[in-house]
């Protein structure tokens, strides 16, 4: 990933970059000038990946500020709003214009706590949508599942947890999705980060969704034996590549039971008890699933 160096030189060729712009908590420059620098120096009708951080405490969320300039992108393939850790930082806003303005647009991932909207879209291109919240509105999970994605081979959704300040996405509101009907292409489903992992794992266990899957992760969140014991009497997951699990609340004993009921699945069930060693576990990194934007 390039960071944007708004005092360096012109760059010759930005394609096939993962261009990265982040205003700093402290000091100039602010965002929008930041945003403007980028604009003037770099040829951003070559710029295939943005990843957008963080734009301020009180100014408008990055969606906006590449709205008003979605014209100066004509290639822009995947794109990253919210690179931040600390979710209370991240403000998002309406974020179906961005889908509506960027039709080549074949990865999508946005990071916040809140500020979210989202209605019904169709999007053939898009292949990849994440959604990182620790409290995922209702009505964005509601629109996803809603939504028209023929061509979609990955979701993740980090539902969190409510705090009491909205109407929060809960098990019911995966139905749509746990179905497969308007998913086609669908191999990868993450439904992470949540207080209700086990009622989560209690609805994936009788999913329609599940034998067209080849990766599934309820990482990141409060899985118990009660939930696991659903994945095991449910419809088989042997037929998965990987089961991503990492971050629970699991005995030895079922622990066990998952690796020997799926002999040949990558099952990861580290971060036992919820054990992680920062807020993420890992670094992100808008392209390491090797695709080539």
């Amino acid at each position: 990933m390039t960071e944007f160096d708004p005092d360096g030189a012109a760059d010759a060729d930005p394609q096939g970059r993962a261009w990265h712009l982040s205003a700093a908590v402290s000091g100039p420059p602010e965002f929008p000038e930041l945003f403007e620098r980028f604009l003037q120096t770099v040829d951003t009708t070559r710029v295939t990946t943005l990843v957008l951080g963080f734009t301020g405490f009180d100014g408008p969320a990055a969606a906006t500020h590449l709205l008003d300039a979605a014209e100066r992108f004509p290639r822009l393939r995947a794109l990253f709003l919210g690179d931040e850790q600390d979710f209370s930082c991240i403000y998002q806003t309406d974020l179906t214009p961005v889908l509506e303005r960027f039709p080549l647009l074949e990865r999508l991932d946005v990071r916040g706590k809140q500020g979210w909207e989202l209605s019904p879209f169709r999007h053939p291109a898009l292949k990849t949508l994440r959604c990182e919240s620790c409290c995922l509105p209702s009505g964005v999970l509601r629109a996803v599942a809603a939504s028209d994605l023929p061509g979609l081979e990955r979701l993740d959704l980090w539902l969190g947890v409510d705090d009491g300040e909205g109407e929060v996405a809960d098990a019911g509101d995966l139905a749509p999705i746990l179905s497969g009907e308007r998913l086609p292409a669908l191999r990868s489903l993450g439904l992470e980060n949540s207080d209700i992992q086990d009622e989560i794992a209690e609805e994936i266990a009788k999913a329609p969704v599940v034998p067209q899957l080849r990766s599934l992760s309820l990482a990141l969140g409060t899985l118990t034996d009660r939930g696991a014991e659903s994945l095991l009497t449910g419809r088989p997951l042997t037929h998965l590549e990987r089961l991503d699990l990492h971050h629970h609340f699991l005995s030895d004993t079922m622990m066990e039971r998952l690796r020997a009921a799926h002999p040949t699945t990558d099952v990861d069930l580290s971060a036992a008890r919820g054990e992680l060693h920062g807020p993420f576990d890992e670094a992100y990194n808008l392209v390491a699933d090797g695709r080539d934007f």
